[in-house]
């Protein structure tokens, strides 16, 4: 006897659908399960049979092969044991689910026959509608996860009975009888009260109200308990649909609102002008940034306040973000939209290169992963490990990181904002000297200090900005707020930006490379020569001279200006603060 479902798995941050097939023969009771799966979907075994029994079925005392195509694919987790537990079902004739229906399974099954949540399900159910299936059933827990995803039919199931109509349940509650199974001890036909011949009650009067008058008796028999009392199925499950489950846009979901903390609102940031007129251009162009400052100038409290002034995720960004959050087990909300606010992610120092970037035994997506489309701060740089920092590089140029193991190669989205402060050296005072607290590090230590941040990490962060403490905050009576900035920022972000790269695949200015820089970000005659000077001077790489480039491209943006003219490129040098601290360090 041979059986085929499809059941479904994540594979790096994207679904990959995958035939269940079971095999019955003769032989020695035995299941195997093939087709490259880990240890949590071997031991589906043992979770299936539990469930199958307390659900009174019978499981199958045959040879039990269960393949898993492609078999070349590694398979990980527990989505399968639903689609593994049915395949059993239909296979031994004791359910027969709809025919001519494309239907996916997606559940950890629990020793009692419910269904539990699994992580990834927004991609698994996103390629099922791509695949052409009909529906999708799936736990509860995920319902709203899934109802994210139109054009499909999603039910919502609790536990592995729920498929069954109650109606068609036809169970007989036998009290006080053997544990043994003997079919002689089946009982004697009843009469109109539900009483067998020796006058003994055994049926309750609502099940045999939901029983048919004359329920045929069919080989096909289970038992297990129930309060005390033990069930006996006497009866082949016929499944003709599913409408009887609930479908997932009838579940009911909390009220989640996704807005912006008012608390963090760059009002309550007094003066550093110049450091929100950095912001702004960081937020319309999606450009890396850095602040250096002495301790308690506000960069922390600057940087925290960004996401309020970011444009919100379009819809497909939306969907790319949820779907990471939805692989990594993070995204716990019963929210009925995507994830419309992007993502601000800020990792301890302590952390590791795998914590950042991605991996493990069972990948899963690292900081920079839960950061695509949003911000990565990273509080206090130079603290970082060294080798921790350096794996940033890649991801920072190509917007996405490739995760190799010895079976499969994992790639995960990384296209994000890198954000992050520091101190100008080790005491924290260089450059900010008062008369109670002056700098005692000498050109060697502040130069050792600014040397945990490699010089190709630092090529890459577009706005390297001093950040002091602000003298004149007392007079200051009204301060720029996170609306006003906001306004600025979708101004040359959505208006101009959005239009500007509307069929090319990317949509802001930090994404400019090649022909594509050449062609967008041109430059007026004095301002060619003003750039071409200033990388004599300075020393500066040629990835320097594009960063300068696309940082000029956003500030004329912001200026609403179509050709990039001497001022914008003057900004934008004056933005690159480290390469000229660098060259004063090394001139003393």
């Amino acid at each position: 006897m041979y059986g085929k479902l499809h059941g479904a798995c994540l594979y790096g941050i994207d679904g990959v659908l995958i035939e269940v097939e079971t095999d019955l023969s003769n032989g020695l009771p035995q299941t195997a399960i093939i087709g490259l799966p880990d240890s949590a979907i071997r031991e589906a075994v043992e979770r299936v049979r539990a469930a199958i029994k307390n659900c009174g079925f019978k499981y199958p005392s045959q040879r039990v092969t269960i393949n898993l195509a492609p078999a070349d694919l590694r398979k990980e987790g527990s989505s399968f044991d639903f689609a593994i537990a049915l395949g059993l079902l239909t296979t031994s004739e004791q359910v027969v689910l709809p025919a001519g229906e494309r239907t996916l399974f997606i559940g950890e099954l629990a020793l009692d026959g419910s269904i539990r949540p699994v992580n990834g399900v927004l991609s698994m159910v996103d390629l099922a509608k791509r695949e052409g299936f009909h529906s999708v059933l799936l736990p509860e827990e995920n319902a709203g996860e899934a109802r994210l995803i139109t054009g499909i039919r999603i039910y919502a199931v609790r536990h592995l009975m729920d498929l069954i109509p109650a109606k068609d349940h036809a169970q007989y509650i036998i009290e006080g009888q053997s544990k043994d199974r003997n079919t002689n001890d089946l009982p004697n036909p009843m009469d109109d009260e539900g009483t067998n011949q020796t006058g003994n009650q055994i049926i309750s009067q609502d099940i045999k109200q939901a029983m048919d008058p004359a329920p045929k008796a069919i080989p096909n028999e289970a038992e297990h308990y129930v309060q005390g009392k033990r069930i006996t199925v006497r009866q082949r499950a016929m499944i003709h649909s599913y409408d009887h489950l609930p479908q997932a846009d009838q579940i009911p979901m909390c009220e989640v609102k996704d807005v912006i903390d008012v608390m963090e609102d760059y009002s309550d940031v007094l003066g550093q002008l110049h450091a929100k007129r950095a912001l702004i251009i960081a937020a319309a162009g999606m450009h890396n940034i850095i602040l250096i400052g002495p301790p308690g100038a506000g960069k922390t409290m600057l940087i925290r306040r960004l996401p309020s002034i970011l444009p919100p995720l379009t819809e497909k960004e939306a969907l790319e973000v949820t779907k990471i959050y939805s692989a990594a087990g993070k995204w716990k909300e019963s929210s009925p939209h995507l994830m419309n606010i992007r993502p601000f992610r800020s990792p301890h120092h302590t952390i590791s290169a795998a914590g950042l970037v991605g991996g493990g035994g069972i990948p899963k997506p690292g900081e920079i992963s839960l950061a695509h489309r949003g911000i990565l701060f990273l509080d206090e740089l130079p603290e970082f490990s060294r080798h921790v920092l350096e794996v940033l590089r890649q991801p920072l140029e190509d917007r996405n990181v490739t995760i190799s193991r010895s079976r499969a190669v994992f790639k995960y989205p990384a296209h994000f904002l890198l954000a992050a402060s520091m101190n100008p050296c080790h005491c924290g005072f260089f450059g900010s000297d008062t008369q109670h607290q002056r700098c005692t590090c000498s050109s060697s230590v502040v130069a050792r200090y600014r040397s945990r941040i490699s010089g190709p990490l630092l090529d890459r962060i577009d706005l390297q900005l001093e950040v002091s403490q602000p003298k004149d905050w007392r007079e200051e009576k009204e301060s720029l707020s996170s609306a006003e900035m906001r306004r600025q920022v979708l101004l040359a972000a959505q208006r101009i930006q959005i239009d500007r790269y509307n069929k090319l695949p990317f949509s802001w200015n930090s994404e400019l490379s090649g022909q594509m820089l050449r062609k967008y970000a041109v430059l007026e005659l004095h301002a060619a020569e003003l750039l071409d000077q200033t990388m004599d001077a300075l020393g500066l790489s040629m990835r320097a001279y594009d960063r300068i480039l696309k940082l000029s491209r956003t500030i004329a943006d912001l200026g609403q200006s179509e050709q990039i003219m001497v001022s914008h490129v003057a900004e934008a040098i004056q933005y690159r603060n480290m390469d000229r601290a660098q060259a004063n360090i090394s001139e003393e």
